[in-house]
């Protein structure tokens, strides 16, 4: 039970920071995409803070002998580059730069109750269900 309230508080707390960054609005993100344009740099900002509090604790946190609330950690061991793994990071950046979303932000902006925001994650929820169904 307790492992279930502080996941719901940490990503409330992830979404909650993705609002203020404004992080939610595809316009934000299609802005930072557009380089040879009106380029909007506030991303790589939101990016950068993200990077100065996780690697830090990343480091402090692998130190321990295991995590708080559970009985190991679980790191991904596959270090390989493989067609897999960059179709799978090529198709995420090519959804990412048309719609303006990825996974986190498109939760995060189902608050705002627009339909395109419910089209863009019920389409994500397929592709996963698809993948899983194939795999």
């Amino acid at each position: 039970m307790l492992k279930m309230l502080v996941n719901l508080f940490t990503g409330a707390l992830f979404g909650l920071g993705l609002a203020i960054s404004g992080m939610v609005d595809p316009a934000k993100v299609i802005g930072f995409l557009d380089i040879a344009g009106n380029w909007d740099p506030t991303l790589a900002f939101v990016m950068g803070g993200a990077l100065l509090v996780t690697i830090p604790a990343y480091r402090l946190i692998l130190k321990r002998p295991r995590p708080v609330l559970t009985k190991k950690f679980e790191l991904p061991t596959n270090k390989d580059v493989d067609a897999r793994l960059l179709a799978g990071a090529a198709i995420f950046g090519i959804g990412w730069g048309l719609a303006g979303f990825c996974p986190g932000p498109a939760v995060t902006a189902l608050a705002s109750g627009l339909a395109p925001v419910f089209a863009f994650v019920a389409a994500m929820v397929a592709g996963m269900a698809i993948y899983k169904w194939v795999s």
